[in-house]
């Protein structure tokens, strides 16, 4: 039975960052982990997360050998403390919004330094079952 009543769309609060993306061939906005991922071509590059510190703000995807070069450039970014292979931008640090809107314009650009092409996961075989006795 429909009642005519639609359910509020909860919006993430940090949907402005990646509404940029959205027109880009290339783009997929997923669910994970109670955040939303951003696919650029296949490549992880960037997860926004609005819950309690740490998990707060802008993750970046990077391989580790490319963080060095992102925290120079963006001396707000730091390891995560729980992922430290992704760059963890506060959303309690100050400038956030600039420097979280620069790193989605690189990731749109598709900068080197950001992604990560995402493992295949091998399926296990199932367990054998036992046999009840």
């Amino acid at each position: 039975m429909n009642t005519g009543c639609a359910k509020a769309r909860i919006e993430h609060p940090h949907a402005w960052l990646w509404e940029p993306l959205e027109g880009d061939p290339g783009f997929v906005l997923s669910p994970m982990f109670g955040g939303k991922s951003v696919y650029l071509d296949g490549r992880l590059s960037l997860f926004f997360i609005a819950k309690a510190n740490p998990w707060c703000g802008l993750l970046v995807c990077t391989d580790r050998d490319r963080q060095p070069l992102l925290v120079e450039e963006f001396p707000g970014l730091v390891p995560h403390p729980v992922l430290p292979k992704w760059l963890y931008l506060a959303e309690s640090q100050s400038g956030f919004e600039g420097a979280a809107a620069r790193l989605v314009a690189l990731a749109r650009a598709r900068d080197p330094r950001i992604g990560v092409t995402a493992k295949e996961r091998k399926h296990r075989a199932a367990a054998p079952r036992r046999k009840k006795t």
